[in-house]
This record gives structure tokens, C-alpha cells and sequence, in this order.
């Protein structure tokens, strides 16, 4: 089925040390390494099955997009760019084929197919979507991008308790109509992962 729907997973090369480094100075780099692995195939495999978006796999470093056998078939691969992670994430949007698209990570195991298209009906009649997350941050970001792109990342405090917030009242200065979907809990911490453990929710 066509459709102009863009889902585009933020995405690095698993290599071990390269990936959650937060995550491992709390419970070693091989467990952190195998947790990014294991809950990367689970969200990609689980979304990527569902033809009611196009899937997108945003890659750093760029040398990762030709032939690494990580990124499952049906996301195509395409290069983050360079800067901080508003930066890289503007870059990709900027990049796409016309229409809605929503912006996710990897480190959070609860998504399904249910919160990507609750992201993509929002988008119906916002201008911009967010999926919040309990430190302060979204796991998700999406924008409508028609008749354009809003400036979605400039000014944003990243990876704080602030980034959500300076978000919203960025956008609410520019007339951004903005809706917020389900939040849900990405890794980050030792205590994030026990958490998730002990919940069994992969």
C-alpha cells in the first residue's frame, strides 16, 4: 500500500561502547550494548511490519547505512547529518518526500504500532505532535510539514528536564498547534533499565 506517511527511526551502529553510554557506566557496556540491541530489532521489527507508514532508518555514522546488517530490509536508510540531535533531527525532515512524518529513538520498548498511529492522526489537524517521556524529554516528535516545516528544535536545553518544555513554549510563540499523545519511559539509567526488567514489557 502507498502511502505518505514517514516513520523515521533515529538509529546508531551497535557497536559495543558506541551506543547507551549513560546506561553503561550504571550496568556495564555489554549489558547496555546487548539492552540497545535487543530493544532496537524488537521496535523495528514490530513497526516495520505495518504498512500503514513508510519506514525510515536515520543512521549515524553515515558509513552504517551501506550494507550493516542491523537495520532490518524495510527501513531505508538515510544519514542523521551532523550537529547536536535537534540539528540532526531537522536535517532528516528537511530531507524526506512530502508528507507527515514522526521522529522516534530506540531505547524505549514499549512502543507499538498503536502510539505511531496515534502520533499520525494527530498530525490530522496539529501541526506538531510529541510523545512524552518521564525525565523531562519525548521519545516521539513529529510535524505535519505542510504548508511547512515549523522550527521545531532551535533553543531546545537537550537531553534535560527542559527539553519537552522549551519545546512547547518555543512553539507556542510561533502559533504552533501542538498535541501531546501517551507517555511512555525510554532507558537512560540504571535505575530505567531495573525498572523495565522487573516490568518485562519488551
Amino acid at each position: 500500500m502507498k502511502t505518505n506517511r514517514h516513520l523515521v527511526v533515529f538509529a546508531r551502529r551497535p557497536d559495543l561502547g558506541l551506543v547507551k553510554t549513560r546506561l553503561a557506566a550504571d550496568i556495564g557496556l555489554v549489558a547496555a550494548t546487548r539492552f540497545y540491541r535487543q530493544t532496537s530489532a524488537a521496535v523495528m521489527n514490530r513497526l516495520g511490519r505495518d504498512n500503514r507508514w513508510r519506514c525510515w532508518a536515520a543512521v549515524t555514522p553515515a558509513t552504517a547505512i551501506h550494507g550493516h546488517r542491523f537495520w532490518p530490509r524495510v527501513f531505508e536508510p538515510i544519514a542523521q547529518g551532523t550537529g547536536n540531535l535537534g540539528a540532526r533531527m531537522g536535517h532528516v525532515l528537511g530531507k524526506l518526500p512530502p508528507g507527515p512524518a514522526v521522529i522516534i529513538g530506540t531505547d524505549v520498548p514499549a512502543i507499538r504500532p498503536r502510539h505511531i498511529e496515534s502520533a499520525f492522526r494527530a498530525l490530522g489537524d496539529h501541526d506538531a505532535v510529541f510523545g512524552p517521556s518521564g525525565d523531562g524529554g519525548y521519545w516521539l516528535v513529529g510535524a505535519r510539514r505542510s504548508p511547512h516545516i515549523p522550527d521545531l528544535f532551535s533553543g531546545v536545553r537537550w537531553s534535560s528536564r527542559h527539553t519537552l518544555a522549551d519545546s512547547l513554549l518555543k512553539l507556542e510563540g510561533q502559533g504552533v498547534k501542538v498535541a501531546l499523545i501517551e507517555e511512555l519511559a525510554d532507558i537512560d539509567t540504571g535505575d530505567d533499565y531495573y525498572r523495565w526488567v522487573n516490568q518485562d514489557v519488551l
